[in-house]
């Protein structure tokens, strides 16, 4: 239960795109409608800035200027969002929040990073993207000219500056969140400050094996990758795993991969068996995930991974790496396989071989995401504002 219910005034990075922290900032804000929490969403979008009052749920969405730009297909940076400043004072003033919970260093988060220090409120600051990691394997493209041993040590300076400067913006705040405990633990050395696992969950009734219509005459086994097309998904293992299970002897797969990004073309260049029907969303997204029979996502950055999640809660076994958050919501052996790169396609042939056990870890994968509600997470998150908002109170007594 919550103790104390705050006034919660939340600065997502992402809201309205395609991504894992516009899609738990959804689910945030559609938990306080459901509970009729105070909570008001201070966001970018496209249309035209907008107050919205329903109850106890504020919203204020902000348009960005003609001078952003790009950072993904979907997302952008705007740097004169500074000019909002006088509308969102207002709505602050007139919400009269206890705290500001912001998600990250973007336009949205840096604003109410310095507001929170303006109006002398506790900030809260979720991790949610290795930003250390996707610019280190962004910058490999500018780096390749250099010699190889000189290219790792810069990729590596490069990761290591820029975590140092993430774990500077996240001190700031008083209580931090993170999807793994690994990261928690890591961001509570850097910046001295608590940090409280803020896991994800899952919609266990759209996500269903019960959405699989694929035709019962379809032997074929589909291979599923839901997520960006870009360099730091390791998108371009897929068809290293392809090219190994047809050595191996295997023809009767295909690859289902859902998506947008970057690496789009190069996929359908080295893949062109594989169905690549772009970004999914609700009945599409959930039949896809249902009629896949193996879900590979050789993802080293991702910090949780809603996509697996889903995949599982769709009855979906998964392959993934030993390195980010996946590994934490995968179980060797029972609900998929946690693998190096290069044991990849083994890992596939192991499970899709033994009919059995394939069977065994589909239900095991269902069984699992059933224990993921998305309310015991913001329940979670709620009962770490109650004890940063006590250790204000004391220090301000």
């Amino acid at each position: 239960m919550i103790a104390r219910i705050p006034r919660v005034a939340y600065f997502p990075d992402s809201f309205h795109e395609v991504n894992g922290v516009a899609h738990t900032s959804r689910n945030f804000e559609a938990f306080a409608r459901r509970r009729n929490l105070p909570f008001l969403c201070v966001r970018a979008g496209d249309r035209t800035q907008a107050i919205l009052e329903d109850g106890n749920l504020w919203t204020l969405e902000l348009s960005r200027s003609f001078l952003s730009f790009a950072l993904e297909k979907d997302l952008r940076f705007d740097p004169a969002f500074l000019r909002h400043i006088p509308l969102i004072g207002e709505v602050l003033e007139r919400f009269k929040p206890d705290l500001i919970h912001i998600t990250g260093p973007s336009e949205v988060g840096m604003l109410g990073a310095s507001l929170a220090g303006y109006l002398g409120v506790p900030l809260a600051a979720s991790w949610h993207t290795n930003v250390h990691e996707y610019l280190a394997r962004r910058s490999k493209w500018l780096l390749r000219l250099l010699p190889k041993q000189q290219s790792a040590q810069t990729e590596h300076t490069i990761e290591d500056m820029t975590m140092a400067a993430a774990a500077l913006f996240y001190s700031a705040a008083g209580v931090l969140f993170a999807p793994n405990a690994e990261l928690c633990a890591q961001l509570e050395k850097m910046t001295g400050k608590p940090c409280h696992l803020m896991p994800r969950g899952v919609d266990a009734e759209l996500f269903n094996p019960d959405k699989r219509n694929r035709d019962p005459d379809d032997s074929e086994q589909v291979l599923g990758f839901v997520g960006r097309l870009s360099i730091e998904k390791n998108v371009i293992l897929l068809a290293q795993v392809q090219e190994e299970l047809e050595a191996m002897g295997h023809k009767d797969f295909r690859f289902l991969i859902v998506g947008h990004g970057a690496e789009e073309g190069w996929l359908r260049e080295r893949m062109p068996r594989a169905e690549i029907p772009g970004v999914l969303k609700g009945e599409a997204l959930s039949e896809a995930y249902a009629n896949m029979d193996l879900f590979v996502f050789p993802s080293h950055t991702d910090t949780f991974g809603n996509v697996v999640l889903e995949a599982m809660a769709s009855g979906v076994p998964a392959i993934v790496t030993p390195d980010g958050g996946p590994k934490t919501i995968v179980q060797d052996g029972v609900t998929g396989r946690v693998v190096p790169d290069e044991d990849f396609a083994a890992a596939v042939d192991e499970v899709l071989s033994d009919p059995a056990k394939h069977a065994a870890m589909r239900s095991a994968a269902r069984e699992f995401a059933l224990t993921m509600s998305w309310d015991s997470v913001f329940e979670g998150v709620y009962a770490a504002y109650d004890e940063l908002l006590m250790e204000d109170h004391r220090a301000v007594g």
